[in-house]
């Protein structure tokens, strides 16, 4: 995958994270004190740190798989793996990524998934 890509990609999965951060913060208010009582770091750095424990009994499910979903790609562009599905290896379409840059597979890993559990 072209380096540059996967740096917009990047840059696209922390903007993401942040945007949900400050959502659940603007809407939670235990969310927002724990946000609040972080080191005084800006918000892309809170959105590249780990979730911690309070964090997570602060959001819903949702967004929870979400978030988890955008560390695991981030995590993915760290180790080169960005890009491949986890199930046959091969590239995930660019415009698939464009679209959901937290993709785990390709188009038809993921239609043969939903097909397993219906």
């Amino acid at each position: 995958m072209e380096q540059n890509f996967t740096e917009q990609m990047h840059t696209a999965l922390v903007k993401l994270k942040t945007e949900i951060i400050s959502n659940l913060a603007a809407g939670n208010e235990t969310f927002r004190d724990i946000v609040e009582g972080m080191d005084p770091k800006d918000l892309a750095d809170i959105a590249s740190d780990d979730i911690d424990r309070k964090m997570l009994e602060a959001i819903g499910s949702q967004e929870l798989k979400q978030l988890r979903l955008i560390d695991s790609a981030l995590t993915r562009i760290q180790q080169g793996k960005y890009g491949l599905c986890i199930s046959c290896g091969k590239r995930i379409p660019q415009d698939r990524l464009e679209a959901i840059p937290y993709a785990l597979m390709c188009i038809q890993c993921k239609t043969a998934e939903e097909r397993r559990t219906r």
